[in-house]
């Protein structure tokens, strides 16, 4: 697959990703503040969650696009993309609820402080903000820079995996939100 595939595939996915998560700020008020069983979170905790989870991985982006742009001086562009791997099967679990154990930084756990309005604007700003990286690296320089990611052993990785896995985690939020949806469905009947 060559990158303007990959990275038209990336804005794709992180497009509609975060139009659905945008659909969940829409949703009825006793819903989102309802506590599933397992006293996971409300789904306006959720959206704080990815919002703040965003936030620091787009520093790392941040810091990511701008070092892979300078190193188009000093690495050969072409060669890199010649032997370059996505690697799309490792980051989908990330966006797979449960499929590895996930622990998060107490500083990824939301308050529930944060007016939802103010989440809602800060979600689209964030991919807005990853949008704009994709466009500075519109030619492949994304894979000229990596950092090491942590969770699920994934290793180094470069800025489009950076910014796919930020999607990911996104849909994987998606699915704890869907949950939490179905099991307050259950108990109106």
């Amino acid at each position: 697959m060559n990158i303007q595939t990959i990275i038209t595939d990336i804005k794709s996915f992180l497009t509609s990703t975060f139009t659905t998560i945008d659909t969940w700020f829409d949703k009825d008020e006793t819903l989102r503040n309802y506590r599933p069983s397992n006293n996971g979170w409300k789904i306006n905790e959720i959206l704080e969650h990815i919002g703040l989870t965003n936030h620091f991985l787009l520093i790392l982006i941040d810091k990511g696009t701008s070092k892979a742009l300078q190193n188009i001086h000093k690495l050969d562009l072409d060669e890199e993309l010649s032997n370059y791997i996505f690697h799309r099967d490792q980051l989908t679990e990330v966006g797979i609820r449960n499929s590895f154990t996930w622990i998060r930084p107490e500083h990824m756990e939301p308050t529930g402080t944060k007016p939802l309005k103010e989440v809602r604007v800060q979600l689209k700003e964030q991919v807005n903000q990853c949008l704009h990286s994709l466009d500075r690296m519109k030619n492949g320089e994304g894979v000229l820079y990596k950092t090491t990611m942590t969770v699920n052993n994934l290793g180094k990785i470069d800025v489009y995996e950076y910014i796919y896995f930020l999607a990911q985690h996104g849909q994987r939020h998606v699915q704890q939100m869907e949950k939490n949806e179905a099991e307050f469905n259950a108990t109106q009947n």
